[in-house]
């Protein structure tokens, strides 16, 4: 928390602004716009999955659809395809940034078009914080003339060749879970290119509820706008966003100096300026043939023993349980990835002592 977040919140019971409505959302829907600064339009939602939802709601995906689907995400990317009865076709990894392979995007696209199938919707994630490779990305997606679905529930604040993530697509999706970069304890935004889209998803977020004196509905609605209070923990943490980031990528740079000269471990990094990452967490991979034999779990344990917390990667979800009957495009890079990476702390609140705790605790297990 950066500390005004209270004030916002203290506002909202002052004026009995408790409701899903408010001064609160409307500022903070008013100061997303703004920061993003690409002539968008903000809706405030419970979650980033409703977002995800909406988004594929807004773009007619239906019960026997497809919609592709990075496999190398948080299951929540791929839910909402299932929420709408559709099938999620799920792409492998490029090894630059982790996220959605090109190459694997398009054949699954000719194949999908091949049976009869076009996919409806694509849902391209920038995984960590680090950006996708938007242009290539968007460009497949052009040529085929299928909307993309634009997953920055973890990439608030980073940048493409300039422009912020969550702009890049025809829907953009922000999270502010309890993790994220800023949070409101548990929310999300729906990123609209118009006013229309925008309406459209407050719309279905608010039980759509027609023009009416009385309760009247003729489509399906959903419980899925932001209440006030939340929105007003939105407010006093976008005032530390920027701080925010810049602590992130400095434990990314911390991590980037102490690994450079161990052998066998690489950082996740921005592969050239088109890309800024606000390295929501810092990752690596561990490749025991140069380490000795010393695996990505063998250091997790050691970590742990120090009551320190890592994490493997997300675990792809094309081996997920719940999506092995579901069709799958590319080769084993995402499996790679989830073998061989961990997340580190990456939190915003680490100290310095946090860090050289760390820093012993790589040096025990890497130096001896």
């Amino acid at each position: 928390m950066g500390g005004t977040e209270q004030n916002y919140v203290k506002e909202a019971f002052d004026t009995n602004w408790v409701a899903p409505l408010g001064p609160n959302v409307n500022g903070f829907e008013h100061d997303l716009e703004t920061y993003l600064n690409q002539n968008v339009f903000i809706g405030a939602l419970s979650s980033g999955t409703a977002a995800i939802h909406l988004g594929l709601i807004i773009l007619g995906v239906k019960a026997g659809d497809e919609v592709i689907c990075q496999s190398m995400t948080f299951s929540a990317s791929a839910n909402p395809i299932k929420y709408q009865g559709a099938t999620p076709v799920f792409i492998d990894s490029e090894s630059e940034t982790w996220n959605m392979c090109p190459k694997a995007l398009e054949a699954a696209i000719i194949d999908c078009i091949a049976k009869g199938k076009k996919p409806k919707a694509i849902i391209a994630v920038h995984l960590y914080g680090m950006p996708f490779n938007a242009a290539t990305i968007l460009a497949v997606a052009n040529k085929y003339q299928i909307p993309v679905v634009e997953d920055s529930a973890e990439a608030l604040g980073s940048k493409y060749k300039g422009q912020k993530c969550g702009t890049l697509g025809d829907i953009g999706v922000l999270s502010f879970n309890g993790n994220k970069i800023i949070t409101t304890s548990g929310g999300g935004a729906l990123v609209a290119k118009t006013k229309k889209i925008k309406d459209k998803a407050v719309f279905f977020a608010t039980q759509s509820r027609d023009n009416a004196p009385h309760y009247q509905h003729s489509e399906i609605g959903y419980n899925y706008r932001m209440s006030n209070i939340v929105a007003g923990i939105g407010r006093g943490q976008m005032e530390v966003l920027d701080e925010h980031i810049a602590l992130r990528r400095a434990m990314h740079d911390f991590y980037a100096n102490y690994f450079k000269d161990i052998k066998g471990v690489t950082v996740l990094t921005e592969p050239n300026t088109d890309y800024f990452s606000n390295h929501w967490l810092s990752a690596i991979l561990v490749n025991p043939e140069q380490t000795d034999g010393k695996t990505r779990e063998d250091l997790r344990l050691a970590l742990d023993a120090a009551n320190i917390e890592s994490r493997p990667l997300w675990k792809p979800m094309h081996l997920q349980p719940i999506f092995a009957n579901d069709p799958y495009y590319g080769g084993t890079i995402s499996e790679s990835l989830f073998q061989n990476g961990l997340c580190l702390p990456s939190g915003s609140n680490l100290t310095r002592e946090d860090r050289d705790r760390i820093k012993a605790a790589l040096d025990a297990f890497f130096k001896g």
